[in-house]
């Protein structure tokens, strides 16, 4: 499957590139997504299972590659503008590196676990499904995600349509918090040699309480771009340490685990649009105050010990 899943996703990627109208473009994305799902989220399990007893460590590194392409992806585009090959080359490029990771998964130790009926491993989804430790980390994972990837996708509509900047300016914001992330993720594995992961959350759950309401309120342009480059910085760990933990809950399961996390994916997926609505009724300040409530449901859910 996760064979399958990359030459599909490098198919996927191809045809986007070439899309010659919407329809076109469409299909390529109807292909990707999926396949995205089995090559990547099957990569990541792979991973946790070659690596047994060190899940939020290899977590960790596999933040800080995603951290990187985060980076990365804007100064390929800035490359493709420049050498004159346009959006198309530049995902071009992208196709042509899925089938070198295709090639690449080939070649790689991947477990092979026994095989199952899909009936036995489907009953094993529904009583993973009724763990109480699972649905723990799958909410943990969605409230963290409020102030990572929602809020990432909000951030420079708001220094434009709240803060009143330019659109040079709210790039800036940005990319700020997105070098921050970096950073923060790159730390992250220093500090997990000598910190426990969950102690690690509670300290910034609490930081970022104080810091966000802090970015929201401040007047300055200057003060709201310094302190969305620390909220990047103390978000990290929020995706690996409880996505580690909702392997451990689910040992030797790790697909189980792949699919438990996509169906709680796919509820969190209505959260942007829920924000959109009320922004659209109330205005993007008040919505954003919304995701104020993150750090608060982390340390609600965070265990004790």
């Amino acid at each position: 499957m996760l064979i399958g899943g990359g030459v599909a996703l490098a198919a996927a990627i191809l045809l986007t590139s070439s899309a010659v109208g919407f329809w076109m473009l469409l299909a390529a994305l109807l292909l990707g997504n999926p396949a995205s799902g089995a090559y990547v989220s099957l990569a990541q399990a792979s991973l946790v299972d070659l690596e047994d007893g060190a899940s939020e460590r290899s977590l960790a590194r596999w933040t800080l590659a995603g951290s990187l392409g985060y980076v990365a992806g804007p100064a390929l585009v800035l490359a493709a503008v420049w050498l004159g090959v346009g959006w198309r080359g530049a995902i071009g490029a992208l196709a042509a590196a899925a089938a070198v990771s295709v090639v690449a998964a080939r070649r790689a130790p991947l477990p092979s676990p026994a095989s199952r009926p899909l009936r036995d491993a489907l009953t094993g989804v529904g009583r993973a499904l009724r763990s109480r430790e699972v649905l723990r980390w799958l909410a943990t994972l969605e409230a963290a995600d409020l102030l990572l990837d929602v809020f990432h996708g909000f951030l420079a509509l708001y220094f434009v349509d709240v803060v009143g900047t330019s659109p040079a300016t709210a790039a800036a914001a940005v990319a700020i918090w997105t070098g921050a992330g970096l950073a923060g993720d790159a730390t992250l594995l220093a500090v997990l040699r000598r910190f426990d992961g969950l102690a690690f959350l509670r300290v910034t759950a609490v930081l970022t309480a104080a810091v966000y309401p802090a970015f929201l309120l401040c007047p300055g342009v200057g003060a709201k771009l310094a302190l969305a480059g620390l909220l990047g910085l103390l978000n990290a760990g929020w995706y690996a340490v409880p996505k580690a933990r909702l392997y451990d809950a689910l040992p030797g399961t790790s697909g189980a685990a792949v699919a438990v996390g996509g169906l709680g994916g796919l509820l969190g997926s209505t959260i942007p649009v829920g924000l959109g609505a009320a922004a659209a009724a109330f205005g993007l300040e008040p919505a954003l105050w919304a995701l104020a409530v993150a750090p608060a449901a982390m340390l609600l859910l965070l265990p004790r010990r």
